[in-house]
């Protein structure tokens, strides 16, 4: 089992930056696929990207393909997301999520566990 916290979330002006972290406990971090998903008010959770066990593998959504870089650390078992231009449609609250997939996985059904959230909201 994993517990995941995010932090790095707050508010900045469209064209800026964030880097949000996602920390995780256990023991077993670098054997999970690792994901981070968004929601805004309204909305279904929606897939942002994924990175595999050694981080070779990744996927993006198709709206942050250039723009958000996802990492981890399975030292620090850490993931990161890094989201540069940031856009006011990229407001919304950012989970992490981990998957005991054997492959990098976009669908969040596909998640076993989920952190609690970090707002980010970007202001046009």
């Amino acid at each position: 089992q994993v517990q995941l916290v995010e932090s790095g979330g707050g508010l900045v002006q469209a064209g800026g930056s964030l880097r949000l972290s996602c920390a995780a406990s256990g023991r077993t971090f670098s054997s999970y696929v690792m994901g981070w998903f968004r929601q805004s008010p309204g909305k279904e959770r929606a897939f942002v990207a994924a990175v595999g066990w050694t981080a070779r593998s990744t996927s993006y959504a198709d709206s942050v393909k250039g723009r958000f870089t996802i990492s981890r650390d399975n030292t620090e078992k850490t993931m990161y997301l890094q989201m540069n231009s940031l856009k006011p449609e990229d407001t919304a609250v950012y989970y992490c999520a981990a998957s005991t997939s054997l492959s990098v996985v976009t669908h969040r059904y596909a998640y076993n566990y989920w952190g609690q959230g970090t707002q980010v909201t970007v202001s046009s």
